[in-house]
Order: structure tokens, then C-alpha cells, then sequence
């Protein structure tokens, strides 16, 4: 029989092993994503206890997972801290703003603010379970992601932000969500729902069976025999995934590309066909072939058959880890037989061979994972049906919330969902990629549930949006911005003792733009030529969205100035910066006024051969120089086409704080 003391102490040895395992926060952030980073130390420097749980072992999940050609739109709409990750990036290569970047800059940059803000991280742990109490998630229970024992079993929190590509932790805790596309009719969209359009399409005539002209053959890998539903009609399809590849092509630092696990040859045979008729000579219809600092890549899909695993995605999104981890397999091993398909195989033209072999893996780049990104890029999986729905009206501008804690302006963009047979002849489905999008505000309701659904769980990544509007807001900067709001609404709900939907959201745009770094920094000061209040135009200038930064640029080439006053809160010396779109006839220089007491005038000027724009973007930042500004001072920037012998632009000026 036992003795009751030796009871007493196994039981008390009992609760203490359990109390070890169950970790408790203010703030637990799922998934180590760019967004999750963000969010973490943005709770951390709003003085709350934060945990960031990562299922993998590295940060940063798209950004530093090979999209380094950044997919931008319109840099006005990036902010705070989203904007000051891509400066962190800039100053390591030496510039004010870098877009095109290395997987391991971003990884290192990401770790910086994990450094600064003190956040702890628990890597290769993922969610199992949720339990809820009066509406409100109390607990997420966790398993090892590589087997074996787990740190923690479970994380008590009184705030959860789901950061992950998937939607899992929003999932589990029984918050409405949807997968696929809606229908055309349901939102009152015209790009949703079935598309069959020309980007991304096979040129007419390509044989979809394997012996051509023959139907009894059987169709060629990769194509669905699923009939082409009417244009617009809804489906469970998800856009196709890929993984964004960085070679090297730099001597000493390639790993060869060689034949991987099980590759079939087979499965690149609609490429064979279309380069076959086609004929190209060079790898612009097969790969986007994008360019990074240090002789890298970040090699995308492009063309009829890339590097888009086209419907072999569907189950992902709600399927358990080992098939995901299936899926994801998959479409590594069919990215790497692709290169090694366009480097070996006869059919392919010999000056794409011969290119191909100049480059092979970055050898400093994924060192813990074979020199391959860990990071599919999931580009769409479950979206929440929450407290509101972003649609194509919001993207359009004939729908504006007044709730907007971000902002998008990237293309209403849509990768393909299904490769089919049309009139015999195979063909993509699903690509839409629609342009012309101003800057327009993301709605707070959108990133958290509906009410009855749950009250202290935002969602800034798998936020509610249509299939549509959400192919324009999925931009990794646009989630490190709404991650750094949702923390931010988090935060308050907690100091205030309010559900997530009880947030005051004008109390918290205002704190958004009072603290854009998250910290009692002083804030840059920004001034766009549409902010009328302190824009101040003389002579004939033309606007023109087309490359501005916000919703437009003066242009001139007719004489005449534009004055930019800043609103100044708080003296010191300024860093000042115009933002020069690039166009055609721009003049070989435009002159440029300084004064920073409203009297006395200093002149500087710029070249238009010194305006160098890179990636996805059509202007940049030019420097003009420090200025000291005086707390509600009278100091101008003024830009002049008096003298110039072509155009003259006149967008945004930036008072950076030194």
C-alpha cells in the first residue's frame, strides 16, 4: 500500500511535469511568417508577453522563402513596420529601400527584430486542437512537427494571431471559412468563379493525349478530364502553388541541378509540345527569370507550363500535416525536374540546355534544408468568412470602408487553377490578372471573425476577402502590415478587457500612425501631392496616376511649381526624399527648392540618369539632402519646372527623422 506522504509528493511531482508543459502569454502568435514576426514584436513593444509558435524551423515564411522580387504594387500602400523591414533590407545594401533581396538577408533581418523585441519562438510545433470557452479561445493544444516529445503541449493565452498561410489555428477554433472560388454572383464580381483568359494560356493547336490525335490514349500528366464550366461559376479549385527557386549562376557557390526522386520526364511533356511549336530562344515563356543581388535568382512561374503545379493542390488547405507534407513534396520534386527537364532533355532547344547548366542552387542559401526553400508558397488556402468580406468593389474603389487598418494595390492576380481539354486542345483555367489598382484601405472587420464565431482570435493573413479581392491584398508586405495591426488591436483589446470586435478602430488607426514603428520613435513625415492641405500648385501641372506613388503625380513640362510644407510635430534634423516616377521625356534635370524656415532658400537638384528603378515598382526615392525642421516651422520643399528641357514630376516628399 502506498504511503499517503509518497502520494502527495508524486502528485505534486505529477502537476509540476504538467504545469512545465503549458506555456501561458498575453499574446500567442501561430506561425513565424513575415506577418507573424511583425505582429510579435509589435505586441512586444506594446508591453505585452508574447510566444510565436513556427512549425518549421526557420522565419520570415514567403519573404525569406525565395520571393525576393518583391510583389509591391503601389509603395504607398506599404507602412510602419512592413516599410521598415524593406529599409532594414536596403541598409545592408547600402540603399534607403531594397525590393529585390536574398532568402538569407530577409531570414537575417527577421531575426533582428526577434533580437530587438525579445520574442521567444518555438520552433517545429504545430496546433492540434483549440479549446473554447464563452466564445472566446482559452487554449491551443501543440504536437512536435518532426515526431517525438514537445517542448509545450499546450499555449494559454488571453489573445491569439493566426499568421499562417493555412488558416489552422482559425480553423480549429471554429471560425467560419471558406476555400476555393466564389461564384461571380454571390459578390456581385465579374473575375471570380471559373476564367478561362489568354495570360498564362497554350497557344492554339497543342494535343492534350499522349499519342497526338488519339483520345483513347489517355491525356498527357497534368491534364483534368473535368469539362470547362461556364465562365464564372464557383468551385472548390485552388490557384496552383509553386516554389520561388533562387540559383546561382555564381562560380563557387552552385550545387548542381540534378535528376531528382522519381522524375518522369513525362511530366514535361506539354512543355516538349509547346516549345516545340513555339521555338523560343530563351526562357522567357517557361520561367520568370528574375534577377537578385549576388549573381541569385527568384525564378517564378510563367508561360502555359512552368513551374505551377496546376490542380494538384486542391486537398491541401484542409488536409492533415502528413499530406501536406505529401503535397509538398510533390511540387518540390516536380520544381526540380523541371530544371533539370529544361537542362537535359533533347527536345528542349540547345541554347536553353546550355543556359540552364551555367546555374545550380545557391549553395549559401537553405543550407538546413538541402540549399531548397522550406517554404511553399501556398499562394491561397483557407480565407475567413468573417466580421466582413473584402470583395472586387473594394479593389475597384466603388466600394471604401472606413475601417481600413492597411492598405493593397497590387493586381486583382490569379494564378490557374485547372488545366483542361477545350475544343481539343489543352488549356490553362483560372489565371486573371486585372491592373489599374489605386491604393484602397483593408477593412479592420475583415481580419476578425464574426462575433459568434469567436472573440479574441484576428486573422491577418487567411483574412476574409473573395477568392478575387484576395489575389490582390495576399502581398507579404500588405501581411506584415495588417499583422502589426492586428497586434496592435490586440493589445488594446487586452488593456481595455474587450473582445476583438469591442476595438475602438479609430483609437487604433490614430496609435497606427502616431507609433509606426511600434515605439515612441519620431514618425517620418510624409507628404503626397494629393494631400491638398499641404500641397500648394502654381502654373499648369497635369495629374496622372500611371507609376505615381499614392493615387497620383503633378507632371509638367510647361514650367510652373509645386510646393510640399510638412506638418512638423517635433523638432530635429530630417533626411528628405522625392519619389520620382519613371517616364519617358523626363527632363535631364529638375531643380528642386529647400528652405526650413519658409525664407531663406537653398537649391539642389537630380538627373533623371540617376533615377534607377528596379523590380516590381516604376519610381524611386531620390535624396535631397538634411533639412532641420522647427515643431510648426514654415520649411517647404519646392520642386520647379522653371528651366527644364522635358517632364518634370512632382509626387511624394519624405522627411526622414535622424
Amino acid at each position: 500500500m502506498m504511503r499517503p506522504m509518497l502520494l502527495v509528493c508524486l502528485l505534486l511531482l505529477s502537476a509540476a511535469t504538467m504545469a512545465q508543459t503549458v506555456r501561458q502569454v498575453d499574446i500567442c502568435v501561430y506561425g513565424g511568417s513575415s506577418a507573424g514576426v511583425i505582429a510579435a514584436y509589435t505586441a512586444k513593444k506594446m508591453n505585452k508577453s508574447v510566444l510565436v509558435i513556427e512549425p518549421g524551423k526557420r522565419l520570415g515564411g514567403l519573404t525569406s522563402g525565395g520571393l525576393g522580387y518583391t510583389d509591391i504594387g503601389n509603395k504607398y500602400a506599404i507602412s510602419g513596420l512592413s516599410r521598415d523591414f524593406y529599409r532594414r533590407v536596403g541598409k545592408h545594401y547600402g540603399k534607403f529601400e531594397q525590393w529585390i533581396f536574398e532568402p538569407g538577408v530577409a531570414e537575417r533581418t527577421f531575426h533582428q527584430y526577434i533580437r530587438e523585441g525579445g520574442v521567444e519562438v518555438l520552433y517545429q510545433h504545430r496546433i492540434t486542437a483549440a479549446t473554447k470557452e464563452n466564445g472566446r479561445v482559452t487554449e491551443i493544444q501543440l504536437e512536435h512537427s518532426a515526431g517525438g516529445s514537445a517542448k509545450h503541449t499546450a499555449v494559454r493565452a488571453k489573445m491569439f494571431i493566426d499568421c499562417s498561410y493555412e488558416g489552422d489555428l482559425m480553423a480549429r477554433a471554429g471560425i467560419s471559412y471558406t476555400v476555393g472560388r466564389e461564384a461571380n454572383a454571390q459578390y456581385g464580381e465579374t473575375y471570380n468563379g471559373v476564367q478561362l483568359r489568354d495570360k498564362h494560356q497554350f497557344p492554339d493547336g497543342i494535343d492534350p493525349y499522349k499519342i497526338p490525335g488519339k483520345p483513347e490514349s489517355g491525356l498527357v500528366w497534368g491534364i483534368s478530364p473535368a469539362p470547362l464550366e461556364p465562365q464564372g461559376t464557383g468551385d472548390k479549385k485552388v490557384q496552383a502553388y509553386n516554389f520561388r527557386i533562387c540559383l546561382s549562376n555564381q562560380p563557387g557557390n552552385i550545387v548542381p541541378i540534378t535528376k531528382p526522386e522519381g522524375y518522369d520526364p513525362a511530366r514535361y511533356e506539354l512543355l516538349a509540345r509547346v516549345v516545340e511549336k513555339l521555338k523560343p530562344d530563351n526562357f522567357k515563356g517557361i520561367l520568370k527569370f528574375d534577377r537578385m543581388p549576388n549573381n541569385k535568382t527568384d525564378i517564378n512561374n510563367n508561360g502555359p507550363i512552368s513551374t505551377d503545379m496546376i490542380g494538384m493542390n486542391y486537398d491541401y488547405p484542409e488536409a492533415d500535416y502528413a499530406t501536406r507534407e505529401k503535397i509538398t513534396r510533390e511540387h518540390e520534386l516536380y520544381n526540380k525536374g523541371l530544371l533539370y527537364f529544361i537542362g537535359h532533355d533533347p527536345r528542349m532547344p540547345e541554347s536553353l540546355r546550355t543556359e540552364m547548366l551555367k546555374w545550380g542552387y545557391a549553395k549559401d542559401e537553405y543550407p538546413e534544408s538541402g540549399h531548397w526553400s522550406p517554404q511553399m508558397y501556398v499562394r491561397e488556402a483557407r480565407r475567413m468568412v468573417g466580421a466582413y468580406v473584402m470583395t472586387q468593389a473594394h479593389c475597384e474603389g466603388r466600394e471604401v470602408v472606413q475601417d481600413g487598418v492597411g492598405m493593397a494595390a497590387y493586381n486583382m492576380d490569379s494564378h490557374n487553377c485547372q488545366r483542361i481539354v477545350v475544343n481539343g486542345m489543352v488549356k490553362n483555367e483560372g489565371d486573371v490578372q486585372i491592373g489599374g489598382i489605386s491604393p484602397y484601405p483593408i477593412a479592420y472587420r475583415s481580419i476578425i471573425p464574426k462575433a459568434e464565431d469567436c472573440q479574441n482570435v484576428l486573422v491577418p493573413v487567411c483574412l476574409s476577402a473573395t477568392h478575387i479581392a484576395y489575389g490582390s491584398i495576399r502581398m507579404e508586405p500588405v501581411f506584415m502590415v495588417l499583422g502589426q495591426s492586428a497586434a496592435t488591436a490586440a493589445a488594446m483589446a487586452i488593456d481595455n478587457n474587450q473582445s476583438v470586435q469591442e476595438v475602438n478602430v479609430a483609437a487604433l488607426q490614430q496609435l497606427l500612425r502616431q507609433k509606426p514603428l511600434a515605439t515612441n520613435a519620431t514618425a517620418e513625415i510624409l507628404v503626397d501631392n494629393d494631400d491638398a492641405a499641404q500641397v500648394t500648385v502654381k502654373g499648369s501641372w497635369k495629374k496622372e496616376a500611371r507609376g505615381a506613388y499614392g493615387p497620383s503625380a503633378y507632371l509638367s513640362d510647361n514650367g510652373g511649381s509645386v510646393r510640399f510644407t510638412p506638418a512638423v510635430v517635433k523638432t530635429g534634423s530630417y533626411r528628405v526624399y522625392t519619389y520620382v516616377p519613371k517616364h519617358a521625356g523626363l527632363s535631364a534635370t529638375t531643380r528642386i527648392r529647400l528652405s526650413e524656415n519658409g525664407q531663406s532658400v537653398k537649391e539642389t537638384s537630380y538627373t533623371a540618369a540617376s533615377v534607377r528603378v528596379e523590380g516590381q515598382t516604376s519610381g524611386e526615392w531620390v535624396d535631397l539632402g538634411v533639412m532641420k525642421l522647427t515643431k510648426g516651422g514654415k520649411a517647404f520643399v519646392e520642386i520647379t519646372a522653371e528651366g527644364a528641357d522635358g517632364l518634370v514630376v512632382a509626387d511624394a516628399v519624405l522627411f526622414m527623422p535622424q
